[in-house]
């Protein structure tokens, strides 16, 4: 990618980050860009391209380390930085899950690919669980249908804590990735074995202050 789409980009994700994409117009990013409207129509044709471009950009990450699941031994330390770095870069990409509904129906492709999404974080949580049952961390499920329901409550959590979040004005920071990490490890903290919350209360001490 050039550096000028680079720029456009940036710039872009930074205007619908602090406006909403619905409120920011091709011509309002090329004016902070200080470029003309027909020179950023030449790389990008209209608004929704844009969006279409920065949503792959997004999920680029996310798609690297499902590939990746399998490749290393899997810890509660290690679940615990996973889900904060993808709620962090979910946060710099947070214009998209402050406006999912709408903006999933702005982009045949982009909406397509979110469903793919959802299967293949669904099949990453079946492999993670597995796994931490075969390492005696996560107990056994009374029943298949509760294994789908907490999968289904943890991905729902992580979609909707920004735009719940900033409905009441709480500021994106560190801290707030971190809350939030915590808040979704703990739905899962039931359901671990003994020796598994034990280690659990050794990653986060201060959740049981």
């Amino acid at each position: 990618m050039n550096n000028t789409k680079s720029r456009i980009l940036s710039e872009s994700k930074q205007l619908f980050n602090e406006k909403g994409f619905s409120e920011v117009t091709i011509r309002m990013i090329a004016q902070k860009l200080n470029m003309s409207s027909g020179n950023l129509n030449y790389h990008f044709k209209k608004r929704e391209d844009i969006l279409e471009a920065l949503y792959f950009e997004m999920v680029e990450e996310f798609d690297d380390r499902v590939k990746r699941l399998g490749e290393s031994e899997i810890t509660l330390e290690m679940m615990y930085q996973d889900i904060f770095q993808s709620l962090k870069r979910m946060v710099d990409y947070r214009f998209f899950w402050t406006d999912m509904y709408r903006l999933l129906r702005l982009n045949e492709k982009i909406r397509a690919h979110y469903k793919k999404v959802y299967e293949h974080r669904f099949q990453g949580y079946i492999y993670l669980f597995d796994y931490l049952m075969s390492q005696g961390i996560l107990s056994d499920f009374g029943y298949e249908n509760e294994r789908k329901l907490l999968i289904e409550r943890m991905i729902g959590f992580s979609n909707t804590c920004i735009y719940n979040s900033a409905t009441y004005d709480v500021n994106l920071d560190e801290r707030f990735i971190e809350n939030q990490t915590q808040h979704l490890m703990i739905i899962l903290y039931p359901y671990l074995t003994k020796d598994g919350q034990k280690q659990y209360r050794k990653l986060l001490p201060g959740v049981f202050k």
